[in-house]
């Protein structure tokens, strides 16, 4: 006679156990741990979700969508027209998957730094030197970073090439739009905050367009440098890691809500402006979420953190650029802004800061990335029938990258010939080829750039041919006669060298000589000599 268990024991596994035997009651409480999981789908479901087997009736695959919390913001079907990358090409899920790896890799950087223009410098070189994976990490944030801003920008115009703008998804593009000027502004915080001579005077640039501020010029640039530089970097940091990001969730959360609501568009050819085909889906054309496009998503994921990893795991990837400390009494040649705000800059090159680096950026931002489909309402969504629409892509497109070439140091920048060949062996805002160079294999003497083809060594041969190459730009220039290049190299202290570079020329104009130089003292343990 078997005595019964006492009540107080009693557990729902262990009378499961002795109602079905312990095989069937473990097998029951791994699909129950399942169902949990997933919301809604077993052990089997998973199975025929992973194999690709047609779902039952009733599809318990929708069951996530409706009662999941990871997948209520995703349709729980399709239209077969969107089975492919056209004419979606993931872009969206894309930018979501880099803004989450943001956030993963930026809390790693949080905790090694401080946002004080006392340590912030010394914090970036203790990650990059002593902070196990800290380079790595660093490297794949900021190219991470970069992605994203590239992917979140083919998204916008993938959507307008489309014509997914249009109705019912004006306030669709709008939140996207949105989105696209914060990330744009998350990224550019970021780049200020290993307070470097890049920081420095990319922040210079920015904050010299808002002070052109109309009325509140002040205003705003106090809002953004907080009057010292201890303020303007806790701010770019607050900026960077707390306020944009919560304003990027939210907006991604309205802009998620709003494709579920209207559904992602079908192909141009397919769905007519207005008609809410792509949500409305009839059983004989669904293609569901699982497994397709989950799986798809998960490839996807899978690539693109294996890139990511790559390309900064390898000596020859990717790496995140650190200049020399920030220092206002040193003004870099070529000092530019972030690369997606060089159209800015591009601007401001052709007249008053107000018009070109405020209003005019301000119309193109809202009334293209906002308010378009709100003022655009042609009623066709098929190429052939958007000649006009598709003609301004093509010529903004076309005009951004010309805008972005005016804003780097090639258009409208006039320096001296003599020191951008100077710079070019040795910059001031990165290593350079001398830096760089085999501090050994640079022997004593005297070298005239022109006879770099006699020089002793390989590496003072490369050396004096870029130096040759570069003044062939002063020769060019009316105002240089007998231009030449010289690399003095003396030998100053123990394990020390002085390396003197010299350009002399004649000015044709006044018969004057000139000379340009620059001292570079040179110490065999260098943290960048032997090529480190």
């Amino acid at each position: 006679m078997r005595i019964p268990r006492p009540k107080i024991l009693s557990l729902p596994f262990l009378d499961d156990i002795e109602e079905k035997g312990v095989v069937k009651a473990s097998t029951d409480l791994a699909d129950d741990v399942v169902k949990r999981v997933t919301a809604g789908l077993n052990i089997s479901d998973v199975r025929s979700v992973l194999r690709g087997d047609p779902p039952a009736r009733p599809n318990p695959r929708l069951t996530p969508h409706a009662d999941g919390f990871w997948f209520h913001i995703r349709p729980g079907y399709y239209s077969k027209l969107q089975d492919g990358l056209y004419p979606t090409f993931r872009l969206g899920w894309l930018a979501t998957f880099f803004f989450a790896w943001e956030i993963l890799t930026g809390i790693y950087l949080m905790i090694f730094y401080t946002p004080s223009p006392i340590v912030a410098y010394e914090n970036m070189l203790n990650i990059l030197s002593n902070v196990p994976f800290g380079r790595f990490m660093r490297d794949t944030h900021k190219l991470g970073g970069e992605l994203m801003v590239l992917v979140v920008a083919f998204h916008m115009v993938r959507t307008y090439i489309t014509g997914s703008y249009k109705r019912p998804r004006q306030f669709t593009w709008a939140t996207g739009g949105l989105l696209l000027i914060f990330t744009l502004f998350v990224s550019f915080f970021g780049y200020l905050l290993p307070w470097d001579q890049l920081s420095l005077w990319a922040i210079t640039i920015g904050t010299s367009a808002a002070e052109a501020t109309p009325f509140i010029g002040r205003e705003a640039e106090l809002l953004l440098l907080g009057g010292t530089e201890a303020n303007f970097l806790l701010r770019s940091y607050l900026y960077h890691v707390i306020l944009i990001p919560i304003i990027l969730i939210v907006l991604l959360a309205v802009h998620y809500y709003k494709v579920i609501i209207h559904g992602n568009s079908l192909p141009p050819e397919a769905e007519d402006v207005g008609v809410d085909t792509a949500r409305k889906v009839p059983m004989n054309v669904r293609t569901y979420f699982m497994p397709k496009m989950l799986t798809r998503e998960l490839v996807y994921v899978a690539a693109l953190t294996l890139i990511l990893l790559a390309a900064s795991a390898f000596t020859f990837g990717y790496h995140a650029p650190l200049e020399p400390h920030a220092d206002q009494l040193v003004t870099p040649l070529h000092t530019t802004s972030p690369w997606y705000f060089l159209w800015v800059q591009g601007l401001m090159k052709l007249g008053d800061k107000l018009v070109f680096g405020i209003i005019i950026p301000f119309i193109i931002v809202f009334g293209l990335l906002v308010a378009w489909p709100y003022m655009e309402v042609g009623r066709n969504r098929r190429y052939g029938a958007r000649r006009i629409g598709l003609s301004i892509a093509a010529a903004s497109v076309i005009l951004a990258a010309i805008l972005t070439y005016m804003g780097t140091h090639w258009f409208g920048v006039e320096t001296s010939p003599d020191q951008e060949a100077v710079a070019v062996l040795l910059p001031q805002t990165r290593p350079g080829p001398l830096r760089l160079a085999d501090w050994d294999d640079i022997p004593l003497g005297t070298y005239a750039a022109s006879k770099w083809e006699g020089a002793p060594t390989p590496t003072t041969t490369k050396l004096l041919k870029t130096f040759h190459r570069e003044l062939d730009n002063a020769r060019d220039n009316p105002i240089y006669g007998d231009v030449g290049g010289f690399m003095i190299v003396e030998d100053w202290q123990t394990d020390l060298k002085k390396i003197t570079l010299s350009v002399a020329w004649v000015n044709q104009e006044t018969g004057a000589p000139g000379e340009f130089s620059e001292v570079f003292y040179f110490h065999r343990n260098s943290d960048y000599g032997q090529g480190e």
